[in-house]
């Protein structure tokens, strides 16, 4: 194996929580692992550089966006999104399979075809096949490459969850087929099927059957309740390749990862640090904390004390609460960055207790913090 050729090792579990790393040719990744999104390459209202020094090791990028605007001409000419943004760590890209459901009014899908998009910008008719997906990516540069896939909306309805099972397959194969012999970036499989535990084994099968680098669970965190999204996934995790990272695709809350690593997932993404921090939401040790609030106009104490990134620790509620109120754009910027700090730190004392052996004790004291 090369230096540079992708790999997992898993390392230790504590139950099903598993410890693991992931290296890629751009470095290395600790699992359980959180990844910013960056849906347009940029992580929103945060300097890259701020991103690197919240110990972030990975971001998320868009293939549909990147697609619209930059377009992959320009990507071409920075030799991918690492360049075009500053960033010199690893990129995993979605598909633009969410993007399917997300505009559902905007696209149709086909079959042979794939996902035929109308513009959300000017109207363009814009094919993304599978092929057409894994080509973005790779102008894109991407390190961790995902097969285009049918994220169906919220149902109960197993004809249509077992038809996009189908549809996924099919398009999986041939985003295996595009995406080649590639060693030094990985492709992962994305399983579907809902909340019924028999076709998501059914589409597990299926994906393991085709092979990837790596298997994601997609079709959740699409407004089901997280006492059933944590059931399926203590249902059918045990039947994904033990020795093969597992992605929970748009999760989520510190109580949502919290969970799922408890049903042995390694690797997760959400715009909740960014989307909470324009709102005024921030997540701390002592839980959320909405900084609109008027009873932190005169408190005087930082977010967290030990947060020297852009001097965060520096400035207090009652400021933050100030920046609000006058709809300054500083407050965005300053509660994001605060914001995914946290969420690296969660992440880092999750591994750590993994690796001690005494998650469980952290999982029990935080699981309900965020509700």
């Amino acid at each position: 194996m090369s230096s540079s050729e992708f790999s997992f090792e898993l390392i230790t579990q504590d139950g099903k929580a598993r410890l693991g790393k992931i290296k890629t040719s751009r470095g290395f990744i600790e699992t359980p692992a959180f990844m910013p999104v960056g849906t347009q390459g940029t992580v929103k209202g945060i300097f890259t550089d701020d991103i690197k020094k919240t110990n972030t090791q990975i971001i998320l990028g868009n293939t549909y966006h990147l697609l619209l605007r930059p377009g992959i001409n320009i990507l071409d000419k920075f030799k991918g999104l690492h360049n075009f943004m500053n960033w010199n760590k690893p990129i995993l890209t979605d598909s633009g399979g969410y993007q399917i459901m997300s505009l559902s009014k905007l696209n149709k899908i086909d079959y042979k075809i794939g996902a035929i998009f109308k513009s959300h910008l000017d109207g363009k008719k814009i094919i993304l096949s599978p092929e057409k997906s894994i080509q973005v990516q790779k102008a894109i540069n991407s390190d961790i490459l995902m097969v285009l896939d049918e994220c169906p909306k919220l149902t109960s309805d197993k004809k249509i969850l077992s038809n996009a099972i189908n549809v996924s397959t099919h398009w999986a194969k041939r985003s295996k087929i595009e995406f080649g012999n590639e060693k030094n970036k990985a492709l992962f499989g994305i399983v579907q099927g809902g909340l019924y535990k028999d076709l998501r084994i059914e589409s597990i099968e299926k994906l393991v059957e085709i092979d990837f680098n790596g298997f994601a669970m997609g079709g959740l965190a699409v407004g089901e309740k997280q006492c059933d999204m944590l059931k399926i996934l203590n249902e059918t995790t045990d039947f994904l390749p033990k020795k093969k990272p597992r992605y929970l695709m748009g999760v989520g809350t510190p109580a949502d990862i919290l969970g799922a690593v408890n049903e042995g997932i390694d690797m997760f993404d959400c715009v909740m640090p960014t989307r909470s921090g324009r709102t005024g939401l921030a997540f701390t040790w002592e839980g959320k904390i909405n900084l609109k609030n008027s009873k932190y106009a005169d408190d005087k104490d930082p977010l967290d004390l030990n947060c020297g990134i852009r001097d965060l620790n520096k400035y207090s509620k009652s400021y933050l609460n100030h920046l609000i109120k006058s709809n300054e754009m500083m407050a965005s910027m300053l509660i994001s960055l605060h914001n995914i700090y946290f969420y690296q730190q969660f992440m880092r004392e999750i591994r750590t207790n993994i690796q001690h052996g005494t998650f469980q004790t952290f999982y029990k004291k935080y699981i309900n913090l965020f509700d």
